[in-house]
């Protein structure tokens, strides 16, 4: 037990060090030095069709063929599109301080959950509908809702292979077939200005909620979020 203390301080170093790569599930900048990168690199996500499956394994057997664009109109809350790294995993914050929330294996590799993540994702459940948008796309579901104290799996959108990593403009075409004309909020790390031209042109209310990578998301940005939605919803 003593030599394992005596080693913390390293081990909280390395991973704090390996936090912009190791921590994402999307595809990482191309770097000069891949070994570290190699050594945690995650699995391709599975098929898009097992996302739909999951999704889906509890409905009654004469609704397993329902559409989901069918399925999000039952739910009349705005939609809070959420992304995760960048936003609950944590990533570039610096190497020399605290990490800013608590290191977990998932899948593989190590990520940092922001420490209020779990609390600040509580206060938005009942006011939106909340929506993975991530390139983790069904893994975000077998690790998240346990971690984050959600009781439940959340909506996830598929992006067929199409992530890129420092951006989110790839995410858009899932985004807006989901939202249709309802209200919604997206909130991601890196919003691009093809992201903010389509919240512009939307005909139907859209917020968003632009975070930091290393800090994710914040007391502020829970309060505009549901500020927004009071508004939205009383103006419905």
């Amino acid at each position: 037990m003593g030599a394992w203390r005596a080693r913390q301080p390293a081990c909280q170093a390395l991973f704090r060090a390996i936090g912009a790569s190791a921590c994402s599930l999307e595809d990482p900048p191309i770097r000069s030095d891949t070994s570290v990168y190699r050594r945690f690199r995650s699995p391709k996500p599975r098929p898009p069709r097992l996302i739909a499956r999951k999704r889906l394994r509890d409905d009654p057997p004469q609704r397993e063929d329902r559409d989901l664009t069918t399925v999000q109109h039952i739910d009349d809350r705005p939609i809070l599109f959420l992304d995760v790294d960048g936003v609950i995993s944590l990533f570039g914050f610096p190497a020399n301080g605290p990490p800013p929330g608590a290191f977990h294996s998932i899948d593989g590799i190590i990520h940092c959950i922001g420490e209020r993540a779990a609390e600040l994702l509580a206060r938005l459940a009942d006011r939106f509908e909340l929506v993975w948008a991530t390139g983790w796309e069904e893994k975000a579901n077998e690790y998240l809702p346990h971690l984050l104290g959600l009781g439940r799996e959340l909506p996830v959108l598929s992006f067929d292979g199409h992530a890129v990593f420092g951006s989110a403009h790839w995410k858009l075409g899932a985004i807006d077939r989901y939202a249709g004309d309802r209200p919604a909020a997206w909130i991601d790390d890196f919003v691009d200005d093809e992201c903010r031209a389509w919240a512009a042109r939307r005909d139907a209310p859209t917020l968003i909620v632009e975070a930091e990578s290393a800090i994710g998301m914040t007391e502020e940005h829970v309060e505009r979020l549901l500020a927004w939605a009071e508004e939205v919803t009383v103006s419905d």
